[in-house]
C-alpha cells in the first residue's frame, strides 16, 4: 500500500474537484480519503497504522480494533463489512457484527460510529458521490444551510409542545406524555385564559382528538423524507402497532431538526431555561 491510488489527507479542500459518480469519500478526525470506485478495491480502517489501514480511527482507544472494518468495491456498490470486536453503529440505529453480511452504502451521506471505551464514540463519515450530486466541493466560505423546518399549523404545534416537552427540554431521556395529560394540561390552560379562540376547538381537547390531530401529522410527513421513520404501522407487517414508537420518531425528528425549540414552551406557560 505504499503507493495509493486515491488521495489521502486532512484538508479535503485540496481535493475540491469533481468526482465521478461511485466516488467515496471517507473522513475521520485522523484522515481524509477519496478513492475511485474500481472493482476489487478495498479500504481498510481501524486503530493500526498503515499499511495496515488506510483510515486511522480511534487510534488512542485499545477497545478498537487495528483493522476494525473494509469498505469494497463489488458489483458496483460500495459495500461496508465489520472485521473488529465492536460493533459498528449505522443510522436510524442500525448495528453490524463481524457476522453480519456487507451492506451496500446507498448513494450520499451515511454516518459510522465505533462506540469505544468510556462512553467513546469514533465517528467516520462516508459520502458516495451520485449521477445527481457534484462530489466533494469545497464549503468553508460558503452561506450555512438552513435546518428543514417543517411545516405545522398553529394548533398541531402546541400539541405536540403538549406532548414534546421534555424533548424541548433537552432531557437525557425524554419520553412523550400521555393524550390524556396532554389533554388535562390543555384544558387547565384555557381556564387560566392562556389559550387563544383558534387553539381552542368547539368541546375543548381530548385524548382522541389530540391523538387524531396528531396521527394526521403523522400521515403527512411519512411520505416525505422525515428523518425518523416510520411515522406508520405497516399493515402488512403482522405486528401491533406501537403508537408510542411512532409519536417518539416524529417528535425526535422535529426537535433534532429544530422545527420545534425550547421558546415553543411558551405556548403552554412555560418559560425556557
Amino acid at each position: 500500500m505504499t503507493n495509493r491510488p486515491y488521495s489521502l489527507a486532512r484538508d479535503p479542500d485540496r481535493y475540491a474537484v469533481p468526482a465521478p459518480p461511485g466516488t467515496l469519500h471517507v473522513r475521520s478526525v485522523n484522515g481524509y480519503l477519496r478513492v475511485a470506485p474500481e472493482r476489487g478495491r478495498i479500504i481498510r480502517f481501524g486503530r493500526g497504522e498503515s499499511p495496515e489501514v488506510d483510515l486511522p480511527i480511534g487510534v488512542d482507544d485499545l477497545s478498537v480494533s487495528r483493522q476494525h472494518g473494509e469498505l469494497a468495491y463489488q458489483r458496483g456498490k460500495w459495500r461496508l463489512r465489520n472485521t473488529g470486536q465492536l460493533l459498528i453503529c449505522l443510522p436510524p440505529g442500525r448495528l453490524m457484527h463481524t457476522t453480519t453480511r456487507p451492506i451496500p452504502l446507498a448513494e450520499g451521506y451515511t454516518a459510522l460510529v465505533i462506540k469505544g471505551a468510556s462512553g467513546r464514540e469514533h465517528l467516520a463519515e462516508l459520502y458516495v458521490t451520485g449521477y445527481d450530486s457534484p462530489g466533494f466541493v469545497p464549503v468553508r466560505r460558503a452561506s450555512t444551510m438552513r435546518p428543514h423546518v417543517w411545516p405545522l399549523e398553529d394548533d398541531e404545534r402546541l400539541l405536540l409542545v403538549a406532548l414534546g416537552q421534555d424533548y424541548l427540554r433537552y432531557e437525557e431521556n425524554p419520553h412523550p406524555r400521555a393524550y390524556r395529560e396532554a389533554a388535562d394540561l390543555l384544558n387547565g390552560l384555557q381556564r387560566e385564559g392562556l389559550l387563544t379562540s383558534d387553539l381552542w376547538p368547539k368541546g375543548g381537547w381530548t385524548a382522541r382528538r389530540i391523538e387524531d390531530k396528531i396521527a394526521a401529522v403523522r400521515k403527512r410527513f411519512n411520505s416525505k423524507a422525515f428523518p425518523y421513520l416510520p411515522l406508520l404501522h405497516d399493515k402488512h407487517s403482522g405486528t401491533y402497532p406501537m403508537d408510542n414508537r411512532y409519536l417518539r420518531n416524529l417528535l425526535k425528528g422535529l426537535v433534532e431538526s429544530t422545527t420545534l425549540v425550547p421558546p415553543d414552551l411558551a405556548l403552554i406557560g412555560e418559560e425556557p431555561d
